[in-house]
């Protein structure tokens, strides 16, 4: 069970990008008075009380066209209603009411998910009364808020908390093994998934984004259940393009987040792209398992060293992630898909390995030792005592060593490959801490 989804939407320039910098506590959105300037990561982490959700801000996806404003937040809107466990709507306290407004506020009315109407803006007591006009709407959740200095947030996140659904609330005794296939339009996930199962439980194109729906699938593999999830395109028509980008996001991101290993599937002929790298990027974060799966293999022409050139290629473009494992596959022909699964299964095994202490320092120290961390600016030397592992999800390593913030993140690197040469760990990001002996 994953961390509910929780998503802002509103009119553009009403402050939402600077709500979602004060709740993740980043600043991944960009804040301008332009409206719709917001480009790059969308979504993050809110923590309150102790609870933890995801966060997701629309202000990215507004289209060039200003004669398509409003079809494109209105379909907004009701992709949050389908995807989201509940609705931030953000409007302009100082600029009052508007029609548009009055529209989307309509649409939230008819869902049964919890919604929240925030009045921004109100950035001081005196200009409490800025939120007056919106009762009209009629809606039950309703504050006055500063995006830009946190005012009245905590009264807001107090009431969102009692009315969401976290994971300690629910069953979360299935422990079948979850792969997210994730990758582009038009890459072939729906065809792996098809394959895999033997029957059409996809719909199948060569139209990019024909998939309807998210699918969980339960792959019976020699006796073991495996949830597939197909992580494919809408389920209805946008007039909008960014919209489409938008809904693939959510979805793309919400199966990645729930499950244990991700396959991330390639066109053979397209290769890595930035929206591939962003995706592995959010998989090493969250410290999933990841492999990379490149399809349509049969349409390549091949020469004795063409894997291992396609391998090279991919391995330049993701650099740091060069532990994930890379196969070469083909949907159509079934060609090494079987193979797939069971490296998948591998790399969730290696999420769950434990080294023992004694282990760890005995294979470890002797070759720190040989090549220890560069010394302090003073000159002090920095030695490395004691190794652990912890976590019960994914490997975390604790080093202990005096003078640990003087480590170098090239000499944290060598200590990574240190363990993976000596231990595998393949296709499974870690975690490196350093803490004072």
């Amino acid at each position: 069970m994953n961390e509910p989804i929780v998503v802002i939407v509103g009119r553009p320039n009403v402050g939402k990008s600077t709500l979602f910098n004060r709740l993740t506590k980043s600043s991944a959105s960009i804040v301008d008075d332009s409206a719709g300037v917001t480009r790059d990561r969308i979504y993050g982490d809110v923590e309150w009380n102790g609870k933890h959700f995801r966060l997701i801000d629309t202000g990215g996806y507004v289209p060039d066209s200003e004669d398509l404003f409003e079809t494109a937040i209105r379909e907004q809107v009701e992709i949050a209603l389908e995807e989201a466990d509940a609705v931030l709507f953000v409007v302009d306290g100082k600029s009052g009411l508007t029609p548009l407004d009055r529209e989307i506020a309509n649409m939230l009315r008819k869902s049964t998910k919890p919604y929240y109407l925030l009045v921004n803006k109100a950035d001081n007591p005196s200009l409490e009364s800025i939120k007056y006009d919106f009762y009209s709407l009629g809606m039950e959740n309703l504050f006055d808020i500063s995006a830009l200095n946190g005012r009245n947030l905590g009264d807001f996140l107090d009431d969102l908390e009692a009315h969401l659904k976290f994971p300690d609330e629910k069953n979360l005794s299935d422990t079948r093994l979850r792969l997210s296939i994730i990758g582009k339009p038009n890459v072939g996930k729906s065809s792996l998934v098809n394959a895999l199962l033997g029957y059409d439980r996809s719909i199948v194109t060569n139209i990019p984004g024909t998939t309807r729906d998210s699918i969980d699938s339960v792959l019976k593999y020699y006796g073991e259940e495996i949830i597939l999830v197909d992580t494919a395109g809408l389920r209805r028509k946008t007039k909008v393009k960014e919209n489409i980008e938008f809904f693939a996001n959510v979805r793309t991101y919400r199966a990645l987040w729930d499950s244990d290993v991700t396959i991330l599937m390639l066109d053979a002929e397209l290769g890595v792209e930035k929206q591939d790298q962003r995706i592995i990027q959010e998989a090493v974060r969250r410290r999933k398992g990841l492999i990379i799966a490149i399809n349509k293999w049969d349409l390549i022409e091949k020469d004795t060293n063409t894997a291992k050139k396609y391998e090279d290629a991919v391995y330049a473009k993701i650099k740091t992630v060069d532990y994930a494992p890379i196969i070469t596959i083909s949907a159509l022909t079934k060609q090494r898909i079987y193979k797939l699964i069971d490296l998948a299964k591998k790399v969730n095994e290696e999420r769950k390995k434990k080294i023992t202490t004694s282990k760890l320092n005995d294979v470890l120290l002797v070759e720190i030792q040989n090549s220890p961390p560069p010394a302090t600016p003073t000159g002090k030397e920095v030695k490395i005592k004691y190794i652990t592992q912890v976590g019960d999800h994914y490997p975390i390593f604790i080093f202990f060593a005096n003078e640990h913030k003087y480590i170098p993140e090239h000499y944290k690197r060598f200590l990574e490959r240190l363990i993976r040469r000596h231990f595998g760990f393949e296709g499974v990001p870690m975690t490196l801490t350093f803490k004072e002996k």
